[in-house]
């Protein structure tokens, strides 16, 4: 195997094998919003699930009428984005294709428990190879999931490739600042997440445009990068006793967080929501 193809095996490798771990599905699900594990929008609240609900509430504002739309959601983790675009904003199908089976294995009986398994397919998979054909959605989702991929130039191909003609591409993620020179202060982070580095804006935008994708609104949001992981940092502190994990667990954890929290200060971090246009 190639070595570039070997190095993409293993990041696959590395986020499946984190985000099934019993220790991340424990905090993910009992810490950071239970089943919508992005980052939120704290406008006028502190509760991390109400702020999640708040981004995508405010994602599919940008898209207006969903009666129609057959949606596909990228790295959806327990999907509570797409329970929330078909119950709230009358998506008429969700897709959610994810590469932790464990996440989708509750993706499925949370999904099916809301009696929403007739609309909500959960797929694993790839975002960098996805297993579907040309052209067969009105709309891409993604919440904060691209960053993990090895080759995120891959996940716009394929993202391109499955959209309609005038389909859209909705997404968030966190990011390195746009022309940041000393990417040494973000190492931790990197060392993290196991990748080189982070996407930008200036990524997304000149990828997509040459993509065929044109833009239709970018929200710089950074602001709530900070505040979501000083959240999540907080309410894991303070509640560290209901988890079953060690207690090095936890520390690691809002270590980890913290490094985030300090990016975001320094203006070292981004975070935005993004909608682009297949032509």
């Amino acid at each position: 195997m190639p070595a570039e193809a070997q190095a993409k095996s293993a990041g696959v490798a590395v986020a499946r094998d984190y985000y099934d771990s019993s220790d991340a599905i424990e905090f993910y699900s009992t810490i950071w919003g239970g089943e919508d594990i992005h980052v939120g929008i704290y406008d006028d609240t502190r509760d991390i699930r109400e702020a999640s609900a708040k981004t995508v509430d405010t994602m599919a504002g940008l898209l207006g009428d969903l009666s129609d739309a057959r949606v596909l959601d990228i790295g959806s983790g327990y999907g509570g984005g797409a329970r929330r675009l078909v119950t709230k904003h009358g998506a008429r199908s969700v897709v959610c294709l994810n590469i932790a089976e464990e996440e989708n294995a509750r993706n499925r009986k949370l999904t099916g428990e809301a009696g929403l398994s007739d609309r909500i397919d959960v797929v694993d998979g790839s975002f960098d190879a996805l297993p579907f054909g040309d052209a067969g959605f009105d709309v891409v989702w993604s919440q904060d999931a691209i960053l993990h991929a090895p080759d995120r130039g891959a996940v716009l191909d394929e993202v391109a490739r499955v959209l309609k003609s005038g389909g859209r591409f909705v997404f968030t993620d966190p990011m390195q600042a746009d022309g940041l020179s000393d990417t040494g202060a973000l190492q931790p982070i990197y060392d993290r997440i196991h990748l080189e580095n982070l996407a930008s804006f200036a990524f997304y935008r000149e990828g997509l445009k040459a993509r065929g994708l044109a833009e239709i609104e970018v929200q710089d949001r950074s602001g709530e990068l900070r505040n979501h992981y000083a959240r999540v940092a907080e309410e894991l502190d303070a509640r560290r006793d209901e988890l079953s994990a060690s207690d090095a667990f936890v520390d690691r954890m809002i270590t980890g967080l913290g490094h985030w929290v300090r990016g975001a200060d320094e203006g070292r971090l981004t975070w935005g929501i993004m909608l682009f246009r297949k032509a």
